[in-house]
């Protein structure tokens, strides 16, 4: 293919300038224009620049989530890119590398890259660009299969780079911590810092993303069982902080609980009433307990579970309510936290994990990934 004229007769600075504010897709063409187009898209410093450009663009109406259905079957052929506001389908993707089993969760979205994990150990895990039709499945852990098993993944912003963090907390044994860097493209063992040893993490099902709120990744856990907080790792340290719960909440174990991240703030979401009531905390300024503030209160008239909670703030809930001993009906409904609005008949199967995505150039770049 050859350089249309227009990019002969402008300095290459400007063109490259120009690229970085276009879809992805289309610079994903562009570079089959020339070998010197090809090179600069594909540079860290073109794929952070159009990073930065579509961060900037994202808003609350057309940001995106990408939704994992569950499947009974070992594979999960595709997801769902929908609008985060409405949830109304924009793409389907072919998922393009298989689970041993069915259960499989979104660890984290950080970027437009995607981190998926089997539910069962945590150890078959794959950094995923859709936009880019690209993966990498990392290589084997040094811990290995674990039972009781926490994950999380996320931006290294001082070093521009990737990790997931894979926590091992058994009860009653000796915690252990492995850390994988994509730009190393390894597994190492992180050392347990003061404070972080003896910590129980909770292995309630929740399904939804470790959430990443200020350089740090967040999971509820307990040193004793009065005495439950959220234990934070800081991505660029590797050292464990212990903030606190809002004052006042309920810490029964019948009790649904989620932290998650709303408008960049760390957010707790918890079930007032079993699964009639939820409350949505936000810390106003990280790291300080009595900034935690009540901001919503979202009601149910049927027993209701949360799925999914977006990063602008649309809650999906999964509820069903009992017809007879032998049937039931379920269904998904959309809640904007802000209005109370309620948006049913999604038309979506059973949720097995939703993330807020983002299309970008992120893997483009990557050693050792596979194209597709």
């Amino acid at each position: 293919m050859t350089e249309p004229p227009i990019l002969n007769h402008l300095p290459y600075d400007i063109v490259l300038n120009i690229l970085t504010r276009l879809p992805v897709k289309s610079v994903i063409r562009l570079r089959c224009v020339s070998k010197s187009l090809y090179s600069s898209i594909t540079t860290p410093f073109f794929i952070s620049t159009h990073l930065n450009h579509t961060k900037n663009n994202i808003n609350h109406d057309n940001a995106c989530v990408i939704h994992l259905p569950f499947s009974s079957r070992p594979k999960i052929p595709v997801c769902t890119v929908a609008l985060g506001r409405s949830f109304d389908t924009i793409s389907e993707i072919r998922i393009p590398f298989d689970f041993p089993h069915p259960r499989v969760q979104i660890v984290g979205s950080c970027n437009g890259l995607l981190c998926l994990a089997d539910l069962v150990y945590g150890n078959v895990i794959y950094l995923w660009n859709p936009s880019v039709r690209k993966f990498k499945k990392l290589p084997d852990t040094c811990l290995g299969n674990l039972r009781f098993v926490k994950l999380g993944f996320a931006y290294h912003s001082q070093n521009n780079d990737y990790k997931v963090v894979r926590i091992s907390s058994p009860p009653s044994s000796a915690q252990e911590i492995e850390v994988y860097t994509l730009s190393s493209g390894s597994w190492r063992r992180v050392e347990i810092s003061l404070g972080a040893s003896g910590i129980y993490y909770y292995f309630k099902r929740s399904l939804l993303p470790t959430p990443l709120v200020s350089g740090a990744l967040h999971w509820i856990a307990e040193e004793n069982p009065m005495d439950t907080m959220i234990m934070s790792f800081d991505v660029n340290s590797e050292r464990f902080r212990k903030l606190a719960l809002p004052h006042g909440h309920i810490d029964a174990k019948n009790l649904e609980t989620h932290l998650s991240s709303f408008k960049g703030k760390l957010a707790f979401i918890k079930s007032e009433q079993p699964g009639f009531l939820f409350s949505i905390w936000v810390m106003r300024e990280y790291g300080v307990v009595d900034s935690w503030s009540k901001i919503f209160v979202v009601p149910f008239e049927r027993i209701a579970h949360c799925t999914a909670f977006t990063e602008y703030g649309s809650l999906l809930m999964f509820s069903y309510n009992n017809i007879n001993r032998f049937k039931y009906e379920d269904k998904f409904v959309l809640i904007d936290i802000e209005t109370l609005q309620e948006k049913k008949d999604l038309g979506i199967q059973i949720s097995l994990s939703a993330a807020t995505f983002m299309e970008s150039l992120v893997l483009l770049d990557g050693a050792n990934v596979i194209s597709y």
